[in-house]
C-alpha cells in the first residue's frame, strides 16, 4: 500500500512537470495570457507534489526501520544493543528533522513563490494590450487533452486518499485536480476569444492572479499560525504547505462531506442519512444546472428605461434590424450570445473643459480668482489687442501680444444618433472632450482678453458651440452640443491678484478722469449760468431805473392840474397822506370833546399781545 501511494505521487509529480513543460512552449507559442498564469499554478502544484512525495519516502523508511526494529527487539540478546531507541532510530530522526526544518523552509519558498508570481503577473497584465493569438486551436486541444488525463489521474489521487486516509497524497491530488480544472478553464478561455471575444483571456489571467493572491495570503497565515499551534507528542503533524483553497477548489465534494459533518455535530444525529440530503447529495449538480438553466433564462428579458436606448449585439456584432432598442420590453438570445450596452440618450450630459474638478472645493460659496477652487487648472494663451503688454521695459524687447488665462467651461451634450456614437468611433465621449478643447484653443488665441472678459462671453460661447458641433458632425459623433458656457474664465491664479491690482488701476484712473470731467462741466456751468444771472439781474435794473423814473416824470406831470384846480384840499391832501405814512405804525388817540380840561396820562410801556387779555372782548 505504502509503495503504491509513492508511486502515485511520483506519477502525480511527473504528469505535472510534464505539462508545465508542454504548456511553456504553448505558451511562448499562443502568446496567450491565461496560459501563462494557468502555469504557475502547475508549477506550485508540482512544488507541492514533491514536497508530499518525499515526505511520503521519508515515513515509508521510517516505519520499514521501525519493523525490523521492532523483530530485533524481540530477541533477547539485542534487548541491551537496543536499548536507546532515539538513538537506533535513524529514519525517524530525519523525518523529524525534516517536519522540523525543511518543510517551513519549502513553505516559506512556496509563499515567496506565490507572492512574486501573483506581484509581477499582475504587473504585466496591467500594461499589457489585447493581441491575436498563434495557433489557438492547436492550444486548446492540448489543454483539453491535458484536462482529461489529469482529471482521471487526480480524481483517482483524491479518491485513494480519502478511501485510505493518505494525508500526504491529499496536496498532491488536490493539486492535480486544479490543474485539471485550470487547463478546462484555459479551453473554454481561447473558444471564447476564438468566438469573437479578444478580452476574455486578459480578464480570465486577471481573476487567475488574484485567486494566486489569496492562496499567498492563506499560506503566509498557515506560516504565522504555526509558531503558535500546540504540540502533541506522537499526533502528526499539520502539513504545513497543503492550502485549504486549493483542496477545496480541487475536491469541491469534500465541502459537502464537512457540511453534513457539521450538520451532524450541530443536530446530534446523522443528519447525513435522511433521504432529503442524500437527495440533494445525488441531485446538487442537476440542481444546480437547472439554477445554472434559469439564470440563462432570465438573460433573454431586456427591460430598457424611460429616458434610454440600448445596443443590441450578438458576437459583438449588431444584430441587423434590431441595433437599437427602445424603451420597453424586448426579447434576445441569453447570455454571452446577445448582450445589450445601454445608454443615456436623453439625459444631458457634461464635461468640463480646462480644470480637473475637486468635489469638496466646489462646494465652497465664495469663489475668488486668487484662490485655486480645482484640483487642477490649465492656461491657455488669449490674444491681447492692449499696447501696454507688447512691450518688455526692463530690456527694452518686445514680448508677443498674448496673455494667459484660466477657464472652466462646461459643455453639455445630448446623443441623437446611438448607432453613430457607439460604432463610428472609439470612446465617443473621450473623443468629443478632445474636440471641444481642441476648438477652444483655437477660439482663444484669436480674441481680444478683456473682450472675451467683458461684453464678447455671449458671443464667443455661441461661437464655441458652432465650431464644436460642427467638428462633432464632421466625425459622425451623433452628438448635438446643447450649451457652452464660458461664466468661469479668469486670469491665472498665480497672476490673479496682479491683475485686480492693474484693473483697479485703470477703473480708478477712469473714475479720475470722468470726476475731472464732471468737475469741469459743473464749474463751467456754474460760470455761465453766473455770469446769465448778473447780465440779466443789470438789464432787469435799468429798466426798474428807467420805468421808475418815467413814472415819477408822469407823476409830477399829473399832480400839476390837481393842485391848480383845489390847492388847498390839494395841500391838506398830501399833509393827510404824508402823516398816514409817517404814523402807521404808531399809536392814535382820538379826542371827542374841546371844552373840557383833562388830564392825560400816557403808558409808554408795551402792551400784552391783545389776543391774549382782550380775547373774548370783542363779544
Amino acid at each position: 500500500m505504502e509503495q503504491n501511494r509513492q508511486k502515485l505521487g511520483l506519477l502525480n509529480l511527473l504528469l505535472l512537470l510534464a505539462v508545465g513543460a508542454a504548456g511553456l512552449a504553448l505558451a511562448r507559442t499562443a502568446q496567450s495570457f491565461a496560459v501563462q498564469v494557468a502555469l504557475v499554478f502547475v508549477a506550485l502544484g508540482a512544488w507541492v507534489t514533491l514536497a508530499g512525495w518525499f515526505q511520503t519516502r521519508l515515513e515509508e523508511r521510517e516505519r520499514l526501520e521501525k519493523m525490523e526494529f521492532d523483530e530485533l527487539a524481540k530477541s533477547p540478546a539485542s534487548s541491551a544493543l537496543f536499548n536507546a531507541e532515539g538513538e537506533s532510530l535513524p529514519a525517524r530522526h530525519a523525518r523529524e528533522q525534516f517536519e522540523r526544518w525543511f518543510i517551513p523552509a519549502l513553505t516559506i519558498l512556496l509563499f515567496l513563490g506565490e507572492a512574486a508570481g501573483a506581484w509581477l503577473l499582475w504587473s504585466r497584465l496591467a500594461k499589457a494590450t489585447v493581441a491575436p493569438l498563434q495557433q489557438p486551436v492547436l492550444t486548446m486541444s492540448v489543454f483539453a487533452l491535458f484536462f482529461l488525463v489529469l482529471f482521471l489521474l487526480g480524481k483517482y489521487s483524491a479518491r485513494v486518499a480519502q478511501l485510505e486516509n493518505q494525508r500526504l497524497l491529499r496536496p498532491g491530488a488536490a493539486g492535480v485536480m486544479l490543474a485539471s480544472y485550470l487547463c478546462f478553464a484555459v479551453t473554454a478561455t481561447l473558444v471564447m476569444v476564438e468566438i469573437g471575444f479578444p478580452r476574455v483571456d486578459l480578464y480570465v489571467a486577471r481573476a487567475l492572479c488574484l485567486l494566486l493572491g489569496v492562496v499567498a495570503v492563506e499560506t503566509l497565515f498557515s506560516l504565522v499560525l504555526e509558531i503558535y499551534r500546540p504540540r502533541v507528542k506522537g499526533r502528526p503533524a499539520r502539513l504545513l504547505y497543503e492550502s485549504r483553497l486549493v483542496g477545496l477548489l480541487g475536491q469541491p465534494d469534500s465541502l459537502i462531506s464537512t457540511a453534513a459533518h457539521a450538520l451532524d455535530y450541530q443536530f446530534g444525529f446523522k443528519v447525513s442519512d435522511t433521504w432529503f440530503y442524500k437527495f440533494l447529495e445525488r441531485a446538487l449538480a442537476w440542481l444546480l444546472l437547472a439554477q445554472l438553466g434559469v439564470l440563462l433564462l432570465s438573460t433573454t428579458f431586456v427591460f430598457i428605461e424611460a429616458g434610454e436606448q440600448a445596443l443590441l449585439e450578438r458576437f459583438g456584432n449588431p444584430v441587423a434590424g434590431r441595433t437599437v432598442l427602445d424603451p420597453g420590453l424586448h426579447f434576445k438570445l441569453p447570455w454571452p450570445i446577445d448582450q445589450v450596452r445601454r445608454f443615456h440618450t436623453e439625459q444631458v450630459q457634461t464635461f468640463t473643459i480646462g480644470v480637473v474638478p475637486d468635489k469638496e472645493r466646489e462646494k465652497e460659496k465664495t469663489v475668488l480668482w486668487t484662490v485655486s477652487h480645482y484640483k487642477e487648472e490649465f492656461n491657455l494663451l488669449v490674444a491681447s489687442r492692449d499696447p501696454e503688454v507688447n512691450t518688455n521695459h526692463p530690456t527694452g524687447k518686445k514680448s508677443p501680444p498674448v496673455n494667459l488665462l484660466s477657464v472652466s467651461i462646461p459643455v453639455q451634450f445630448q446623443i441623437t444618433n446611438l448607432s453613430d456614437w457607439a460604432y463610428h468611433n472609439e470612446s465617443p465621449d473621450e473623443l468629443l472632450e478632445i474636440i471641444a478643447t481642441r476648438e477652444v484653443v483655437r477660439h482663444l488665441v484669436g480674441v481680444d482678453l478683456n473682450d472675451i472678459m467683458s461684453r464678447g462671453r455671449a458671443a464667443a460661447a455661441q461661437a464655441l458651440r458652432e465650431r464644436i458641433q460642427a467638428a462633432a458632425d464632421e466625425r459622425v459623433l451623433g452628438a448635438k452640443i446643447i450649451f457652452v458656457g464660458l461664466q468661469d474664465i479668469h486670469p491665472p491664479v498665480a497672476v490673479a491678484g496682479a491683475y485686480e491690482k492693474v484693473v483697479g488701476a485703470r477703473q480708478e484712473r477712469e473714475a479720475k478722469i470722468l470726476a475731472a470731467e464732471a468737475y469741469r462741466t459743473r464749474t463751467n456751468s456754474l460760470a455761465g449760468a453766473a455770469a446769465f444771472t448778473k447780465l440779466r439781474e443789470a438789464e432787469a435794473d435799468a429798466q426798474r431805473q428807467e420805468v421808475s423814473a418815467f413814472a415819477r416824470a408822469a407823476l409830477f406831470t399829473n399832480q400839476i392840474p390837481a393842485f391848480l384846480a383845489a390847492p388847498s384840499v390839494y395841500s391838506t391832501r398830501a399833509y393827510l397822506q404824508t402823516f398816514a405814512r409817517a404814523s402807521a405804525g404808531s399809536r392814535k388817540y382820538v379826542l371827542a370833546t374841546t371844552n373840557t380840561s383833562d388830564v392825560i396820562l400816557i403808558n409808554l410801556e408795551d402792551k400784552v399781545r391783545a389776543d391774549l387779555l382782550d380775547a373774548g372782548a370783542g363779544k
